[in-house]
């Protein structure tokens, strides 16, 4: 598989594992391997001649859709793979493993380094021809499609676009963070005491590599990582949507609402969605839907 000619592109590719040009090892800045796979575009037979003005665009052919799992998510996971499958209805969509999951290398830093990973599946999305971009990111995903966007958008902390006033591979051009959390070290619910247990913990990380397949680092962040709700800011003008449920169990409502009233409200939408969980397994089919029709509208 070629990477294109492009020094970006070469530095976070090496060729496929598979002879059907859908999988891929990516390598990372800080030189990580990532697994990575490509589900190509397969649109409902209705949605190739819906106009696209209409509710639900027509697919976009130069769109790629590139989704961050959750925490102790894998690209082979059913979720993922289910929502891989529903948003390939409207464009071509990028899976990979965070380190430290599935058959990515490394350990997981719970959406420190992981930007890392997402910026290489970017670049790869954008070596396979596609012109724009949606990242699209699930709970510790979501995190991370955030921190991503405002490290490598349109416009930085500095000003501009990119270091050099322009955008660079690794912009996304539309960014959609579901059941994500608003700030760092959040333990007001049981299934985030659980969490923080299982990757602070030696045991705790034991039960999570034996369990759950997933490898965590025993390090704590130094630095602490830009936050969620300060990275919001620095994401316009680039196209943002939240999406958060009212029975989410790790993340309650007033996470959305933080990173609301962080956010440009001129280029950001928040969804609340009445009886939806948490993240990529709990996520329907038709959330999915009208999260992929939203991004093709918003990227166009």
């Amino acid at each position: 598989m070629s990477c294109g000619p492009e020094a970006d592109f070469a530095r976070s590719c090496v060729p496929s594992i598979t002879s059907s040009g859908h999988r891929a090892t990516l390598l990372t800045d800080d030189g990580v391997r990532i697994e990575a796979a490509r589900t190509p575009r397969n649109p409902l037979p209705e949605a190739l001649s819906a106009p696209s003005s209409g509710p639900f665009p027509a697919p976009a052919t130069d769109l790629a859709i590139v989704l961050a799992h959750g925490f102790t998510g894998s690209l082979e996971r059913p979720a993922l793979r289910r929502a891989a499958a529903a948003l390939s209805q409207h464009a071509d969509v990028i899976t990979f493993s965070f380190r430290g999951h599935g058959g990515s290398g490394g350990r997981s830093t719970v959406g420190d380094r992981e930007i890392h990973d997402l910026t290489a599946a970017v670049r790869w999305a954008r070596s396979l021809g596609h012109r724009r971009i949606a990242t699209v990111g699930f709970s510790m995903g979501g995190s991370v499609v955030l921190r991503q966007a405002a490290l490598h958008g349109r416009r930085r902390a500095g000003g501009g676009w990119g270091e050099h006033g322009e955008r660079t591979d690794a912009s996304p051009d539309v960014v959609v963070a579901v059941s994500a959390p608003a700030r760092w070290y959040y333990r007001g619910t049981a299934s985030m005491r659980r969490l923080h247990w299982a990757v602070t913990r030696p045991t705790g990380r034991l039960v999570s590599r034996v369990g759950l397949r997933t490898r965590v680092h025993p390090e704590d962040w130094d630095p602490v990582p830009l936050s969620p709700t300060e990275a919001v800011p620095l994401i316009t003008p680039t196209p943002l949507l939240l999406v958060h449920g009212d029975r989410d169990p790790y993340f309650p409502l007033d996470h959305p609402r933080m990173l609301m009233a962080a956010a440009d409200p001129a280029t950001t939408a928040l969804w609340i969605e009445p009886g939806f969980g948490h993240a990529e397994n709990a996520a329907g089919p038709e959330l999915l839907r009208r999260i992929g029709a939203w991004a093709v509208a918003r990227a166009a």
